[in-house]
Formats: C-alpha cells, structure tokens, sequence
C-alpha cells in the first residue's frame, strides 16, 4: 500500500494481532474490572506504523489507511502518544501513519497492539530510555490489553489483562480467523458474563489440545447475544481441516486451529459460501517470538 506522505519514514513497525488460546474469567473485582486468566500468542497478521518526521512543535497527528477510523485522542495510537509526552515530557513532532489490516471489534487487539508499539517505537526514536516495567506501567494506563503487546513472545495474562508472564510455548500454530461484518464491544461481553446462560447443543467445555486445551468463558454471553456465532463454532467444529475452534478474546472473530495436514484456504471459501460472502477471512499461523524474521514454514514441535 502507497504511504500518503511524500517523505521517507524514519521507523516503521509491525503490529501483530493476537489470539487468545484459552480465556478464563474468574469473576468480577471490587474496581469493576473481571479477574481473567488467559494464553495469548500472537499471529501473523499484522497493522503497520511508519513514523514520519513533522515540522518543530507540529507535535503528533495521525493517518489511517485501509480504514474509517477515527485519527483524534481517542485512537489509541494518539493516546499511547500523548501518555508518552506526559510522562517523558519529550517534544515529540511526528506523522504517524496506521495502515490497518487487523479489522476492529475483532478480539484480536489490533488498537492495542498499536498502541504498544506507538510506546515502544517513540521510546526509540526520542532516546528516553524508559525500562520494560515503565513501559509496561504506562501501556496498562491506555487499555489492558496493551502491556501484553510489549512482550513480543506467547504469555500468560492475569487480573484484568495488565499482569503479563512469558510462557514456554514453542508451537507454531496454523490458523483459520473467520470474522462475520459485525463486531462486539468488549465491556459488553464482561457485563453479560455473570448472568448468561449456554445454548443447549453448543460445545462450551475445554478443547484438549497437545498444547493445551482451548476454551473461552466470554463465549457464553457474547453468543447469547450473537448465536450466529455459536452456529458458526459448532459448523467449524464439524469441518475435516478442524482441529479446534473457538472465540478469541471477546469476539467476533473465531479462531480455527488446523489439523496438520489441510490448508485453509478451502474451508474460507465454504465458510463464506455458508455464512456469507461479506465474512471476512485470514489464513496464516501463531508465532513464537514475534520479534525474529518470519520463518520459512510452520513448526510444529514433537
């Protein structure tokens, strides 16, 4: 994709999606946050950020490509931006540009993987030498998800997602994500959780994998409200390319696991022909350490 900006970039990054292999919440705590416990990797779709060099005082502003989302303070990449400043106090005059792939309200973090590396890229190109844990302090202040996006490598997550533990997890998954036009909002998904009820017929219960089994708390309400999506979970589930399948995150994106030996690029095909020409569809695999050179192929360790 042409940047819309004449100059060259002085950075530009990779903003990986994630997927949640298992999300368990545990209950709501006193500040109004849910307790959560989760395996996040991240997978290789990605946003890119180009950081182009502006004007003495321009200060930060901001362009999307491949979207209509808004480019003020309440895109997180302004608000990771301006956490930066405040904290720092560095002048930081700087064209972001966004080039979105990841869609929104997918559950697959892209605005918070965007704003961890709008944190990490700043902190470079300023020299502010802010450590991990400061990092980490000011990514959870923009959203819980954020911290996790520091870490570049598999984790698991604790309390309302800003307690972030590297994990051993040397799978390199192949993966299906399978995205209807419509998204959810994620502090509706947590609100419906304490009183929801499972859909008789729709497989909740752990998927037990070789690395690990695969289940998702948030799937209860979220197809409550959305069971078309808890149709699609139980026709993916009977597919010959499934391994496993299941929510990621707070939705509406699921997430397919492959068996070894199949592609996925048929079962996109008949997911639409089922669901919908508009479903939006993506073929690739988790990664192990996001931030090494991609691999020539899958690795799937004995």
């Amino acid at each position: 994709m042409t940047s819309t900006l004449q100059n060259s970039p002085v950075l530009n990054i990779r903003c990986y999606a994630k997927v949640n292999l298992d999300l368990e919440v545990l209950g709501k705590r006193d500040d109004g946050f849910h307790e959560i416990r989760s395996r996040m990797v991240m997978v290789s779709l990605f946003d890119e950020l180009a950081f182009y060099p502006a004007n003495k005082g321009a200060g930060i502003s901001l362009i999307v490509v491949g979207a209509d989302l808004p480019t003020g303070p309440e895109n997180l990449v302004i608000k990771a931006a301006n956490a930066f400043v405040e904290h720092t106090g560095k002048v930081v005059d700087y064209s972001i540009e966004l080039t979105k792939r990841i869609p929104s309200g997918a559950g697959l973090g892209g605005g918070s993987s965007d704003a961890a590396q709008t944190l990490l890229g700043l902190n470079r190109l300023t020299k502010a030498g802010l450590t991990n844990d400061e990092l980490v302090d000011l990514a959870a202040s923009i959203g819980s998800d954020v911290p996790f996006f520091l870490f570049n490598q598999p984790c698991e997550v604790h309390g309302r997602g800003e307690v972030v533990q590297r994990i051993n997890f040397e799978w390199e998954l192949p993966i299906v994500l399978l995205k209807p036009e419509f998204g959810v909002d994620t502090p509706l998904a947590y609100r419906g959780w304490a009183e929801s009820k499972e859909i008789p017929s729709v497989l909740y219960a752990p998927q037990i994998c070789p690395w690990g089994a695969m289940v998702n708390s948030l799937e209860r309400p979220v197809f409550q409200k959305f069971p078309a999506l808890a149709d699609m979970k139980m026709w993916l589930l009977s597919q010959p390319e499934t391994h496993a399948a299941l929510m990621s995150g707070s939705g509406s994106t699921m997430l397919i696991v492959l068996a070894q030996q199949h592609g996925g690029e048929g079962l996109v095909q008949r997911a639409r022909d089922e669901f919908g020409a508009t479903l939006w569809g993506f073929v690739g695999h988790t990664l192990v350490d996001a931030a090494a050179p991609e691999p020539p192929g899958v690795r799937h360790p004995a």
